[in-house]
């Protein structure tokens, strides 16, 4: 029987539904994660092997040999996911208190399909040095950051100086986990229109940390800049453009990009090219459907602002967009981090690298292309959904294996390993969470 197709009416509650829920079970669990033992406890007498006066000798052990911290405790696992609240996922700066139930939430993606133990840490400073001075401080307790929702252009200084600074691996979840599922999406949405990556037009909407991230990330794995139009809020970016630093990477997107010279704002840069990338102004309507209709025959279009896409998916496909993309995971081909970060970090921390290379991110994307082609790619399946918890172990195999090869991993691991490694924490992570639902420890609303 053919699905009932939806009117605008009922896409437009659908759309609204999320939220709804959301301001209703926020308060009923006042938070989304919350600290458990890990250690067995038989009894008061293991308090002496868990603490004083047993703990001493593992902190002589660690004080003699600093490595031995991955031995004797969690570090190996731990995430800070850090913010200071000033561009939180198209709501802009609303502060540290507001941005802490998205770190939460990420906290909970972490865990539940990564299986990492992740904190949200929001920062009551908007002043990018002190932001760095604080993360670094932090570094002891920590295997990896998570840097989130924060405003550019200073995310791009900050991402820049931690990975120079840190002993542990920096990641900027809006730049460089945001360019791998978009590259992954990327690779078979090119595929299903029968065009080839390293020849396609793009035009990009918006030049903040995504979309700048997701053009650096695209070159690497072989996009020509010359074929890509950039724009943002002052238009296309083009070699007479003067408003960038020097340290500013768009500043070299002017002189690489836009080899045709084009001028003016987001339809001139739309206009003929075969995928359109957009990580810009929460729409509906930073994007029009007459703009989509000038686009090249079978295009593909990732509209990816949140919470509201630049245009309605069902508005581009009628437009004649081939491939609609958005961020949301209430329509198809969700393009969203979700999918990224939690296998990137798996991978990452199981091989205790000391950094996260955009090599690292180039072949997760493609583990994650990969992985929704061994399940048949289509219009509406270019990249793997979160309910296809399998496609975690790949991913964090792959990168495993890239940081390896790379010599930024403490240890090295072979692919069965590393899949095995990946499978088991992941596994007991969702089997955890299911455990204390069956037991009503996490009661149901």
């Amino acid at each position: 029987m053919a699905e009932k197709k939806m009117s605008v009416e009922e896409l437009l509650a659908k759309a609204k539904k999320p939220g709804e829920d959301a301001m209703k079970l926020h308060p009923f669990y006042k938070g989304k994660i919350e600290v458990v033992p890990k250690c067995c406890v038989r009894g008061f007498d293991d308090f002496a092997i868990w603490y004083t006066p047993g703990v001493a000798k593992p902190c002589r052990d660690i004080e003699t040999n600093p490595e031995k911290v991955f031995e004797h405790t969690n570090k190996a696992n731990f995430v800070a996911i850090i913010s200071d609240g000033t561009r939180v996922l198209g709501l802009g700066d609303i502060g540290p208190e507001a941005g802490l139930p998205v770190m939460e939430g990420k906290a909970l993606l972490f865990k539940y399909l990564g299986g990492v133990d992740a904190f949200p840490i929001c920062l009551d400073t908007k002043d990018p040095d002190k932001f760095i001075e604080t993360c670094l401080l932090l570094q002891p307790s920590f295997g990896g950051f998570n840097l989130e929702d924060i405003a550019q252009p200073k995310c791009f200084y900050i991402l820049d100086e931690l990975r120079k600074k840190a002993r542990i691996p920096v990641w900027h979840d809006d730049q460089q986990g945001t360019a791998a599922i978009t590259l992954a999406g990327l690779i078979n949405a090119v595929k299903i229109v029968g065009k080839k990556l390293d020849e396609v037009k793009i035009s990009m909407v918006g030049a903040g940390a995504a979309n700048t991230a997701c053009l650096r990330v695209m070159i690497s794995a072989g996009v020509p800049p010359e074929n890509v139009i950039m724009c943002d809020i002052n238009g296309i970016l083009h070699s007479e453009r003067t408003d960038f630093e020097e340290t500013d990477p768009r500043y070299q997107f002017c002189k690489t990009t836009n080899k045709e010279g084009r001028r003016g704002g987001i339809p001139e840069a739309m206009k003929g090219t075969d995928v359109c990338i957009a990580y810009s102004k929460p729409g509906p309507g930073t994007i029009k459907p007459e703009w989509v209709k000038s686009m090249a025959k079978d295009s593909v279009l990732f509209t990816c602002a949140n919470p509201i896409p630049e245009i309605w998916p069902w508005e581009a496909k009628e437009a004649g967009a081939k491939v609609v993309a958005t961020g949301r995971g209430d329509f198809p081909n969700q393009v969203n981090n979700s999918i990224g970060f939690p296998g990137i970090f798996r991978g990452t921390l199981d091989v205790m690298a000391k950094t996260i290379t955009d090599e690292m991110c180039i072949v997760a994307a493609k583990e994650l292309a990969k992985c929704a082609e061994d399940r048949g790619i289509s219009e509406n399946y270019i990249v793997p959904r979160m309910d296809e918890w399998e496609v975690f172990p790949r991913e964090a195999v792959a990168v495993g294996l890239k940081a390896i090869e790379q010599g930024v991993a403490r240890v090295k691991l072979s692919k069965e390993e590393l899949m095995k490694c990946a499978e088991e924490k992941i596994k007991r992570a969702r089997e955890e969470t299911q455990a204390l639902m069956k037991e009503g420890f996490i009661k149901l609303p």
